[in-house]
């Protein structure tokens, strides 16, 4: 998920206050499988419904809960008939949760059925795109979904989904997954029904309706990539979003096999820049623009397939496992197509606007437990912080381990879940390394190094020294600092290193040359802001 629009920002982050614990999942429960059944119409936004929802009992349960948004005078959902296996079910709609009454046992898998209407308050967006015409788009992250599906709205319960929408007949609909059926009811109406076979989060479980042009990109492997933008966009569009050919090839040697049934690229009303709906991305209205400058978007937003869809974070406060990944594994797209030197640029850019971040949040880590308010999970800490903790894990590992443990991550937990700790755990496994003091300092504290290098030589003895002084740096941290050192005719010829125990570090080196300057961190591996001067 790429930046939220800032007016957008601030109508949601009051819909979406938390508790402490943001969200009381039932783990007796594990929902299996979801088929909606929609209907729309561009006479007005009511939504009229069905839900069929397979729910395992992993335990024997009195009751359990599904989130729902409630009815009101702004909005909501309406349910009209709720059975469970085919018999009038006892249930409770209030809080915008239903409480089913059962009896059901360990191993038990229920089959609720949910008739409902309404307007919905959010969720799925129902308006005129910017040509006018009436679209619908689902829009669900963080824990959206609710206001137009009855779903367990959290990322920890994944599910197979299906939906089935019938539309007016000029409409196209793109959805999750493979398309099963379409067909034309009658002459005003036509029945779209997508299957996605892979379990998904609610988050990114969404269909898309509008007068689309598709364009049929090409195969990578037996996957099917498409862009799918309005009908006024059509050649633009087209051009815009070809790139995702050749981005998903390259990212599929770098991770593994691309885990979904197809790759749609789509224009939309999306709330954010870019939203990773699994297989079937949203991009915002304005991302056609017939020039080509959203390479970096389509690779973030192709990266969340694997990371934070297949691959998912279990709770909000582990957001990083997707876009901290989905950040930097965008620089090794850049670095795979467009050679070292962008990925320095790239992760240079970076710098101070985590620097910025920094001086406002100085206490804030990037597995912040204390953040009640889920939008604000997505920060610079989470996105361009974490991909520079990846960066800098990287060389700490080395290259061979680090996507050899990446891949294997990805591996481990495809079609699932995982937390920090899991991840740690594979790389100490692939690298052979204790890593626990490197995602300590860089994950669960707030550590931003400011560090000053000063140098002398001379040149009698031929010696260099070099001293690091870091601010306000307790004993525990380690940075690996490279120093590089200019001939005389200014060019960069050596490298050394440092390493930084505590608050800094000293070093003595013999040249056979006189140096003109120092360069610290040259290869921009190392995330700290540093002031390099001569004594």
């Amino acid at each position: 998920m790429k930046v939220i629009i800032p007016l957008l920002w601030l109508i949601l982050s009051p819909l979406l206050l938390v508790g402490s614990d943001p969200y009381p999942v039932n783990k007796a429960i594990d929902v299996q499988h979801y088929v909606f059944r929609l209907k729309i119409n561009a006479a007005n936004d009511t939504l009229a419904a069905s839900a069929t929802i397979d729910v395992l009992l992993k335990e024997a349960v009195q009751s359990f809960e599904l989130d729902l948004q409630n009815q009101s005078d702004k909005g909501g959902m309406a349910i009209l008939r709720l059975t469970v296996n085919g018999q009038e079910g006892e249930f409770s709609h209030q809080n915008n949760r239903i409480s089913i009454t059962t009896n059901g046992k360990a191993g038990d898998v229920l089959q609720i059925k949910i008739d409902y209407k309404g307007i919905p308050k959010d969720g799925l967006i129902i308006g005129p795109n910017l040509f006018g015409d009436k679209t619908f788009f689902g829009d669900n992250w963080p824990n959206r979904a609710h206001h137009w599906l009855p779903t367990v709205d959290h990322p920890s319960d994944k599910a197979t989904c299906e939906f089935i929408v019938e539309a007016p007949v000029y409409y196209e609909v793109v959805a999750n997954g493979s398309l099963k059926e379409e067909t034309i009811l009658d002459k005003e109406t036509k029945l779209t029904h997508w299957v996605e076979s892979v379990p998904i989060p609610t988050k990114v479980m969404v269909f898309g309706a509008a007068m689309f042009a598709v364009d049929h990109v090409g195969l990578v492997g037996d996957i099917p990539v498409q862009s799918w933008v309005y009908q006024q966009n059509r050649d633009a569009g087209f051009y815009d979003y070809a790139p995702a050919k050749e981005i998903l090839t390259t990212l599929q040697d770098v991770i593994g096999p691309y885990p979904f049934e197809k790759l749609a690229n789509v224009q939309s009303k999306t709330h954010y820049g870019g939203m990773e709906n699994a297989g079937n991305i949203f991009y915002f209205e304005k991302s056609v623009t017939g020039k080509r400058t959203i390479e970096g978007l389509i690779a973030h937003e192709i990266v969340h397939q694997w990371f934070g869809n297949s691959a998912s974070e279990k709770d909000w406060h582990h957001v990083w496992l997707s876009e901290g990944f989905a950040t930097y594994f965008t620089q090794v797209y850049m670095e795979r197509t467009y050679g070292a030197d962008s990925l320095k640029a790239g992760m240079k850019k970076m710098l101070p606007g985590i620097t910025e971040y920094h001086s406002k949040h100085p206490a804030s880590p990037i597995v912040d437990t204390t953040i009640v308010e889920l939008t604000k999970v997505l920060s610079t800490n989470t996105y361009q912080k974490a991909s520079w903790v990846l960066h800098m894990l990287r060389r700490q590992v080395g290259d061979d381990a680090f996507f050899a443990g990446v891949r294997q991550y990805y591996d481990t937990y495809k079609f699932s879940n995982a937390l920090t700790h899991d991840f740690r755990s594979v790389m100490e496994q692939v690298s052979g390394q204790q890593l626990g003091w490197f995602f300590d300092q860089w994950l669960h504290t707030s550590l931003l190094p400011s560090l000053s290098v000063t140098w002398s030589y001379k040149k009698r003895t031929g010696k260099l020294t070099v001293k690091v002084t870091g601010k306000g740096l307790d004993d525990s941290v380690r940075l690996p600092l490279e120093i590089g050192i200019r001939n005389e005719n200014g060019a960069l010829t050596e490298t050394r290193q440092i390493e930084l125990k505590g608050g800094g570090a000293n070093a003595e080196w013999e040249l056979t040359f006189t140096p003109s300057g120092l360069v610290a961190d040259p290869n921009v591996w190392l995330l700290a802001n540093i002031e390099t001067k001569k004594r």
